[in-house]
């Protein structure tokens, strides 16, 4: 029998059982100075985003429809932008009244992945608890390498841009 030699080798692991790497996300609860329902309206209300959201630089409804009792569902556009690169994906909105639940789920764009949640809870007569939550993942790995970390402080201002806009629709009020 000949002799063999040994080299050090390494035997390649197919890909779809590599372990996956987390989606990046972020979660945030905050207790504001507005009810619930006045945070849920003003969320709700995508068309004013342009105005007020971070990189959001515009917002077009493609279509609005009413799917039962105080249930409204809306598909829309966002152009995202940061410096030279502009983005824009389609979600669908389901704006949950009765729950003063808000969930949007990707449709189409430049993410393999997108979700996000907002949750109001009633926290006394004049504030409330907004929970948000968003995971995603860019398509392009290049594109989530340049947009990944403008995205994370973004999101991270988010709920701040929102109860500045709170502030300014419905009046500051104390703590």
């Amino acid at each position: 029998m000949p002799a063999t030699t040994s080299r050090n080798c390494r035997k390649r692991v197919p890909r779809s059982s590599r372990a996956a790497k987390p989606m990046p996300s972020f979660r945030t609860t905050r207790r504001v100075k507005h009810t619930a329902e006045e945070m849920f309206d003003l969320v709700a209300d995508v068309e004013h985003y342009p105005e007020f959201v971070p990189l959001c630089q515009s917002l077009r409804i493609r279509r609005s429809t009413e799917a039962g009792e105080g249930t409204k569902v809306i598909v829309a556009d966002m152009t995202v932008a940061f410096g030279p690169v502009k983005e824009t994906f389609t979600s669908q909105v389901t704006l949950d009244r009765p729950n003063l639940a808000i969930l949007v789920e990707y449709i189409d764009g430049p993410f393999k992945q997108l979700e996000n949640r907002w949750r109001f809870r009633p926290d006394g007569d004049t504030h409330c608890s907004v929970d948000f939550y968003i995971s995603y993942e860019f398509r392009s790995r290049t594109l989530g390498m340049l947009m990944g970390s403008v995205f994370d402080k973004a999101f991270h201002k988010l709920s701040e841009a929102f109860e500045q806009r709170a502030d300014i629709v419905y009046g500051a009020r104390p703590a």
